[in-house]
């Protein structure tokens, strides 16, 4: 009875303090962070679209797929090591034109954080987070302009209209680091102003490091690397995130924040917290994670170890209105491949993207593993060292 009273206080506290938003408690999601869950198996070809697109391999076309930015007619990817090449395709994987700005000067970047396409501007920018600016550029590779992060925020950076960015600074999860503003913006395109600072309540917020004992050795991780699911567009809206806090909320175009899933027990209540965030959110699932701030340390000493945070992955099933642990398999393929259902923040149209190295496909058509004819064609025509295809997951029209 307890548990249920302070559910109830939890829920009632989110809608009073939405002032003139009115929601329904009964269209809040609760996600018991503690609770064990049904399993459930989905077929990822029954909610989701599937496109595979093979990238062009040629002497200045050599790379290892990492996705930067899909739109309706480029893909950009990266290798792996960052040694600052932009290479541009088109939707259908022909190579068109590599871009490297690598550099010190006022017109480059020293790295490449996150990339935002903007083909209705026809503008790249490159987010580079360490010296805290966003470089702007047109679909050439031309520099068109700078722009400096706010004060001593380090701004992840999503696209949110034609003329604005929807940020949140990054370094606001790490606790004792944060800036203490708000830790999501929208800024101009142009110029970076503020255009609106995006409120809400936070009350408590996590401390950035957990100090363990590990072999004799203490040893301080940092939980602050969280994934970019902090902000998330779906459908007409974005799905704002601080992982201390207890709620998600729906933020709209037109500035209307309300509540969209919450999280019991309160992350006040546990120790060691368990932070919840938002995977794929499609019209049947919701797809989410659980992510326990308790490291399980691997290696034998300091400088080799590492610290693994356990996940586990659940899924809120709309129509049912029932939460589950599920396993997804993508049926293009004769055995069950499994797919992780957390999204890239690609766009609206593309869910997520998934690369699938040329050698690894070509290996699954010679054992007659393939099932999707479009897998077929591409492998039987790849070389080994050719370039990645890649993978689009897409919402269903």
């Amino acid at each position: 009875m307890k548990k249920e009273i302070g559910i109830f206080v939890i829920i009632l506290f989110i809608v009073a303090g939405c002032g003139e938003q009115k929601q329904s408690t009964n269209d809040l999601i609760i996600v018991d962070v503690t609770k064990n869950y049904p399993k459930k198996e989905l077929r990822l070809q029954d909610f989701m679209d599937v496109e595979y697109v093979q990238l062009e391999t040629n002497d200045e076309f050599v790379n290892q797929g990492i996705m930067l930015a899909v739109g309706k007619n480029l893909i950009l990817v990266r290798n792996q090591v960052r040694d600052g090449n932009i290479f541009i395709y088109d939707r259908n994987g022909n190579a068109l034109r590599k871009i490297n700005h690598l550099g010190q000067g006022p017109e480059e970047y020293s790295s490449i954080g996150k990339i935002i396409l903007d083909e209705e501007n026809n503008e790249i920018f490159v987010n580079e987070g360490s010296s805290k600016k966003i470089l702007v550029y047109d679909l050439f590779g031309n520099f068109k302009r700078s722009i400096r992060h706010r004060g001593d925020s380090r701004l992840n950076i999503y696209n949110f209209n034609s003329e604005s960015l929807i940020c949140k600074d990054g370094l606001f999860d790490a606790g004792d680091n944060s800036t203490g503003e708000p830790p999501f913006v929208i800024i101009s395109k142009k110029d970076g102003s503020i255009l609106k600072e995006i409120k809400m309540s936070l009350g408590w917020k996590r401390e950035g490091t957990k100090t363990v004992n590990h072999n004799g050795m203490t040893i301080t991780t940092y939980t602050s690397n969280f994934p970019e699911t902090s902000v998330m567009s779906y459908e007409n809206s974005w799905i704002l995130t601080v992982y201390s806090t207890d709620t998600m909320f729906r933020y709209f175009p037109d500035h209307r924040m309300i509540p969209f899933m919450v999280r019991t027990p309160s992350i006040l209540s546990q120790n060691p917290e368990s932070l919840l965030y938002p995977g794929v959110l499609t019209e049947k699932y919701y797809f989410i994670q659980i992510e326990k701030v308790e490291p399980e340390i691997r290696g034998t000493n300091p400088t080799d170890a590492i610290a693994i945070f356990p996940k586990t992955s659940l899924v809120y099933d709309r129509e049912e209105k029932a939460i589950y642990e599920p396993t997804v398999y993508n049926d293009d393929y004769s055995n069950k491949v499994t797919v992780n259902m957390i999204p890239n923040a690609v766009n609206k149209e593309i869910a997520f993207t998934r690369k699938i190295e040329a050698y690894q496909l070509i290996d699954l058509y010679k054992k007659g593993e393939l099932k999707n004819e479009r897998l077929k064609e591409i492998a039987s025509k790849l070389d080994a060292e050719d370039n990645p295809v890649i993978m689009l997951v897409k919402h269903k029209k």
